[in-house]
C-alpha cells in the first residue's frame, strides 16, 4: 500500500517520500481514508507509530482541495497539551505541505510567550491553528481567534490534556465550535475521564487500535534496570556517558529542581547538558530542545514535559534517573528512543526505595528485567520489605505530602467532624 493509494495528492506524496516515508504505517493506513471521508476517529496508537501524519496529511489534502480567500476562517483546530508538541506539529505541517501550490496559513498559539505576535499572525485568519487550551481561550477572549467555522477538531494526546487539568478549558472551547464538524481524538491511553469525554464528543466514530498503545517493539529498544544508591545516581550517569559512545541522551527526572541540579553537575564535569521543564520560559524551552536535536547539547535533563509526542531523530538512549510517578508514563518515556526502525537503549535507575515501584511498572507492562549492577556502583542500601504507599495513578508517594494530599486530608477531616451544636 502507498500513500497515493490512500487518496493523497501528488504534492503530499512527494513531500512524504522526500522525508523518507516509504509506506504508510498501520495507524496511517487505518486513519487517512476515514478522515478523507469526513468521519470521526477515536484512535489509540503506540508512541512513535506515525499518528501525527495520520491526521495531518488528510487534513492538508482536504484544505488543499478547498483553498480559502484573502480572509481565512480557521478550518482546522488542533489542541495539544504542551508547547513543544504544538511547535513540532506546526513544523510537520510545513514539511508535509512544502509542495502545495497554494501554501496554507498555519498559526501557533501557545503560552509562555507574549500573545501579541500570535494576535498579529491571526490577523486575516488562518487555515490551521495549533494551540494549547489556555492560550487558545486567551486569544478568543481578546477577539483575536474565532472558532465558529472550524471544520475539523483534533485532540492529540487527549489523556495528557486531562491529566494536566485542561478539562474546563476544553469544555469552554467546545462551546465555541460549530455543532457540525469532524472530530479526531488521539490518545495513548483511555482512562475513564477521557473515555467519557470521547463518548460525548464523537459521532459514530471509527475506532482504531494499533497495539493498544502498549510498549514500542522490544526488537528496537533494549531495556535495562541498573541498581544504584540514590546519592550515586549522578556519578553512575557520568560513568555511562563516559563509557558509551552515545551522541545524545535524554534523561528523565521527577522535578524542576533535579533537572537543573543534574544538568549543572554534568556541565561541571565537562559534559554539555541543559535542563527542560515547565518552569522555563518558552524561549528557553525552545532553545534547549533545538540545541539537543542539533546535538549541540549531549544530555537533555527533562521532566515529563518531554515524555509525550516529541520526535527526536535517532536518539540512541533514554535514562530514567527518577522512575516515572505513573506506571503508564514509562511507555512514553522510553518511546523517545528506538523510533523509525533505529535501535535504542532505555536504562532505569532502581534504588532500594524504588524497587517496589519498578516491580509495579514491570507488572503493568508485562516485563521481567534482570537487575544489573555496574562495577564500582554496587548498591549498599537494602530493599525495604514494606509496601510503599501508592497514589491513584500508580505512582509512589514521597515522604513529603503534596498540596493536594493536604487538601484531601482537610476535606476528609471536615467531613467526619461532628456538626456544631446550636445554642
Amino acid at each position: 500500500m502507498t500513500f497515493a493509494s490512500l487518496g493523497l495528492s501528488d504534492a503530499l506524496t512527494r513531500a512524504v517520500a522526500g522525508l523518507g516515508y516509504d509506506e504508510p504505517t498501520p495507524v496511517q493506513r487505518a486513519t487517512i481514508p476515514v478522515v478523507l471521508r469526513g468521519g470521526d476517529v477515536w484512535a489509540s496508537a503506540k508512541t512513535g507509530s506515525g499518528k501525527t501524519a495520520a491526521f495531518l496529511l488528510p487534513i492538508l489534502e482536504a484544505l488543499r482541495a478547498r483553498p480559502g480567500g484573502s480572509v481565512r476562517p480557521v478550518r482546522a483546530f488542533i489542541l495539544v497539551p504542551t508547547r513543544e508538541l504544538a511547535a513540532q506539529i506546526v513544523d510537520s505541517i510545513q514539511r508535509y505541505g512544502q509542495h502545495l501550490k497554494k501554501p496554507l496559513k498555519t498559526c501557533l498559539a501557545v503560552g509562555g510567550v507574549s500573545a501579541n505576535p500570535q494576535m498579529l499572525a491571526l490577523r486575516g485568519g488562518a487555515d490551521i491553528v495549533v494551540a494549547t487550551p489556555g492560550r487558545a481561550l486567551d486569544l478568543v477572549h481578546q477577539n483575536a481567534l474565532r472558532l465558529d467555522q472550524v471544520e475539523t477538531l483534533v485532540l492529540d494526546e487527549a489523556d495528557r490534556l486531562f491529566s494536566l487539568g485542561f478539562a474546563d478549558e476544553l469544555n469552554s472551547l467546545l462551546a465555541l465550535l460549530p455543532t457540525r464538524r469532524q472530530n479526531l481524538l488521539f490518545s495513548a491511553t483511555f482512562p475513564p475521564a477521557v473515555r467519557k469525554f470521547a463518548e460525548q464528543l464523537l459521532h459514530e466514530p471509527t475506532r482504531i487500535d494499533v497495539d493498544d498503545g502498549e510498549l514500542p517493539s522490544t526488537e528496537f529498544i533494549l531495556q535495562r534496570a541498573l541498581q544504584v544508591d540514590v546519592p550515586r545516581r549522578t556519578m553512575l550517569l557520568r560513568h555511562l556517558l563516559e563509557t558509551h559512545a552515545w551522541s545524545h541522551v535524554l534523561t528523565f527526572v521527577a522535578s524542576r529542581y533535579t533537572a537543573d541540579h543534574v544538568a549543572l553537575k554534568l556541565n561541571r564535569a565537562g559534559i554539555v547538558a541543559t535542563s527542560l521543564h515547565g518552569e522555563l520560559s518558552q524561549g528557553a524551552r525552545t532553545r534547549a530542545l533545538a540545541d539537543f536535536k542539533a546535538k549541540r547539547v549531549r544530555v537533555l535533563v527533562a521532566t515529563d514535559v518531554a515524555a509525550r509526542g516529541l520526535d527526536i531523530a535517532q536518539l540512541p538512549a533514554v535514562v530514567n534517573y527518577d522512575l516515572p510517578r505513573s506506571t503508564a508514563d514509562y511507555v512514553h518515556r522510553i518511546g523517545r528512543t528506538g523510533r523509525a526502525g533505529d535501535k535504542g537503549v532505555a536504562i532505569s535507575f532502581v534504588s532500594a526505595g524504588t524497587e517496589a515501584h519498578f516491580r509495579l511498572i514491570e507488572k503493568r507492562h508485562q516485563l521481567d528485567l534482570p537487575r544489573e549492577q555496574v562495577p564500582g556502583f554496587e548498591p549498599t542500601e537494602e530493599v525495604s520489605t514494606t509496601t510503599p504507599p501508592r497514589d491513584p495513578n500508580g505512582g509512589v508517594k514521597g515522604r513529603r505530602k503534596s498540596k493536594k494530599d493536604k487538601l484531601r486530608e482537610a476535606a476528609a477531616a471536615a467531613a467526619t467532624r461532628p456538626p456544631k451544636q446550636g445554642p
